[in-house]
């Protein structure tokens, strides 16, 4: 049995914090702000890993008003959700994803992303696709004051 979840994730840029993305640090002046390290990419890919299965979101699980996760890493979030996926008999087919970002430029970062996650996942980094875009100088995102990420999981039960 195969099931298909989507996650979405947007976060503020702000000055004074780092910018981590996929698992990875990227150059920047500004970082992104959020009760954890705000990674959009790994918080969209949670998020699609547990609507595949139908079970509560990031925030329901890893809840801002929880001290526990205040600046919490978020590949420690992504294992934990490993987990319950692996402990429900499932495994990761694969990964489909977009960064939306003006700046800073994500490509020269996606090799070591698809590589840090690949490592947590148990896959290939082949199979997971991160793609850069950007918003064409729109809305938030396009005016430099977010970044968002969606992604798209497809899991598989052989049981």
């Amino acid at each position: 049995m195969q099931r298909i979840g989507i996650g979405y994730d947007i976060h503020k840029l702000i000055q004074g914090r780092d910018l981590i993305i996929g698992g990875v640090k990227i150059t920047h002046e500004k970082g992104l702000l959020g009760h954890s390290d705000a990674d959009v990419l790994i918080h969209a890919i949670i998020d699609a890993m547990l609507g595949a299965l139908a079970l509560d979101d990031i925030g329901t699980l890893f809840p801002d008003t929880d001290a526990s996760y205040k600046d919490a890493d978020s590949t420690i979030l992504l294992k934990k959700v490993f987990k319950i996926i692996k402990d429900k008999g499932f495994s990761i087919v694969n990964i489909d994803s977009n960064i939306i970002a003006q700046e800073p430029k994500m490509m020269p970062y996606i090799p070591k992303m698809k590589s840090a996650l690949a490592q947590i996942l148990g896959i290939k980094p082949n199979d997971i696709s991160i793609k850069a875009k950007t918003k064409e100088n729109l809305d938030a995102v396009g005016q430099k004051l977010a970044i968002e990420a969606n992604a798209v999981v497809l899991l598989e039960n052989k049981g």
